[in-house]
């Protein structure tokens, strides 16, 4: 599995130029003028792991396949997009289907650019977005308890837990609160989830700003720094024009020029690498002569439902996984290598899948 990020945010704070960038192509329309983006535009990118070319180096790998990662660029919200303001209605529900969401926020000054509000405040921005969302899942809760009552009389069990879930989550909502604050019990986790709350989704916010405060931020981004910390949330500093230049250059003119800037790397690779802390997402590897494969899996993952990311029948015919610790395939130069300094395990359906293991799998078909 990757994941489904939603790139949402007001007009003109630089969605389209990002998702542009990130994903190498121009379909997303980018211009200055609200509105632009007329269909959630949705493109894959490879996510980008050294370790996956090391490992295909040793076994001398044919072709290496990385995982991936799905960004879904939404057309620009405005206040009152709940109600149907803007294009905001139709949009709300491309939010419903992703995984998390990466909110871009404007933290550069620029007179050409214009801001739908007259003025650049990301703290304000983010507000915004926040507030809609919190009406449009108001909203939906109000009329799904209505839907429900006569279930809930007639004691259906399901129906009694969501009504629960959901006059929980309208509470918080109620405060002003995301529905993400509300803490629910492992029990309730998929019933919980079966909601689609628009704001139960993770954030990590998007500070695009200038080239010049692309290494450092600046006091736009700092501000966004601390009422993402304050909420729980995760933030990030992209100039999106950097990211677009660098997705017309070969590899070793990216480096280049991102040394130039003093950046260590791409704001793609932070991008994705927070988007992974945020879901609580790792890798794991499969390598042998034909491919080296990267693989995304949630963090605590056995090993039978590690197996099932590749095919159900692996996980349903699991009989154990030979695995290798990424560091110990390359100290001993492979699995050859692994094998004759005992460093690699036999594991059963008990074992937690690490971030980095080389996996083989045995199953019963």
């Amino acid at each position: 599995m990757g994941f489904r990020m939603g790139i949402v945010g007001l007009p003109n704070v630089g969605k389209s130029t990002l998702f542009n960038a990130l994903t190498r192509t121009a379909a997303a329309q980018a211009a200055n003028f609200p509105f632009c983006t007329i269909e959630p535009n949705v493109g894959d990118v490879a996510v980008p792991d050294p370790r996956l070319d090391q490992l295909a180096g040793i076994a001398q790998s044919k072709q290496t396949i990385p995982t991936r990662i799905t960004f879904v660029d939404i057309a620009g919200l405005v206040k009152g997009a709940s109600k149907g303001e803007g294009l905001g209605n139709q949009f709300l529900a491309n939010i419903r289907e992703v995984d998390a969401i990466a909110h871009v926020v404007r933290c550069f000054e620029d007179e050409d650019v214009t801001h739908v509000d007259g003025r650049v405040d990301p703290v304000s921005d983010a507000d915004t977005i926040e507030t809609e969302l919190i009406i449009a899942d108001m909203e939906s809760l109000e009329k799904r308890l209505q839907n429900i009552v006569r279930k809930v009389r007639g004691g259906d069990k399901e129906a009694v837990q969501q009504e629960r879930l959901m006059k929980l989550a309208l509470t918080a909502l109620e405060e002003g609160k995301p529905a993400r604050v509300v803490e629910v019990d492992e029990d309730d986790l998929k019933a919980w989830r079966m909601l689609q709350l628009l704001t139960s989704k993770p954030v990590l916010y998007v500070c695009n700003v200038d080239e010049g405060d692309a290494a450092e931020g600046n006091d736009l981004s700092r501000k966004v720094g601390e009422m993402a910390a304050a909420q729980g949330n995760a933030h990030v500093v992209i100039s999106a024009k950097i990211e677009e230049e660098i997705s017309q250059l070969d590899a070793e003119e990216a480096t280049e020029f991102l040394s130039e800037l003093g950046l260590e790397e791409a704001g793609l690779d932070r991008l994705i690498k927070a988007g992974y802390e945020l879901l609580g997402l790792q890798t794991y590897f499969t390598v042998g002569p034909k491919e080296a494969r990267a693989w995304t899996i949630l963090e605590g993952t056995n090993a039978p439902q590690a197996a099932g990311v590749i095919h159900g029948d692996f996980e349903r015919g699991f009989i154990r996984a030979e695995t290798i610790a990424f560091s110990d395939y390359v100290t001993c130069n492979g699995e050859t290598g692994a094998k004759d300094a005992g460093k690699m395990r036999a594991e059963g359906k008990s074992y937690v899948v690490k971030d980095g293991d080389v996996l083989h799998f045995l199953f019963n078909t």
